[in-house]
C-alpha cells in the first residue's frame, strides 16, 4: 500500500510528476526532470535525487555516472499537488549532462537563443560511453 504522502500528489496518467531541482545555497533553478512514485521514494530514503529517465525508462539515481549528485535538503509540493520542488546540493557543481552548472543555458534575445553559460567540464570526459 502506497504511503499517504505519496497519494497526495497529482500524478500524471503515466504515473509521473514534474520536478523542479533547485540549488538550496544561490536559489538557480538547476533542471527539471520526472519521478514516479518510487523515484519519490528512493529519494526520501536515499536523502538524494533520484529521477525517472523517460527516454531510457528506468530510474536514474542523478549522478550515477558523472558523480554530479544531488543532496536533497529540502522536499515541497505545489498548491495542485502537481510540481515538486527538490532544494538541492549539487555535488560538482555541475547539474547538466552538458557539462554546465545548470540546464537553463539558453536565453532567448532578438527571437534567436543565445548561449549564457560556459561548458564547466567537457561531457566526454565527464560520461565514459
Amino acid at each position: 500500500m502506497a504511503s499517504t504522502w505519496l497519494s497526495e500528489i497529482n500524478w500524471s496518467d503515466d504515473g509521473l510528476v514534474p520536478v523542479i531541482a533547485q540549488e538550496a545555497e544561490s536559489g538557480t533553478v538547476l533542471m527539471v526532470a520526472w519521478m514516479n512514485r518510487e523515484a519519490l521514494k528512493l529519494t526520501v530514503e536515499k536523502g538524494e535525487a533520484v529521477y525517472w529517465s523517460r527516454s531510457r525508462k528506468k530510474l536514474w539515481h542523478k549522478g550515477e555516472e558523472s558523480g554530479h549528485t544531488q543532496k536533497v535538503k529540502d522536499i515541497r509540493l505545489d498548491c495542485d499537488g502537481d510540481v515538486v520542488l527538490l532544494t538541492v546540493e549539487q555535488n560538482g557543481g555541475i547539474a547538466c549532462h552538458t557539462g554546465r552548472h545548470h540546464c537553463f543555458f539558453r536565453k532567448l534575445e532578438n527571437k534567436h537563443w543565445v548561449i549564457t553559460s560556459p561548458i564547466l567540464k567537457n561531457p566526454d570526459t565527464i560520461y565514459k560511453k
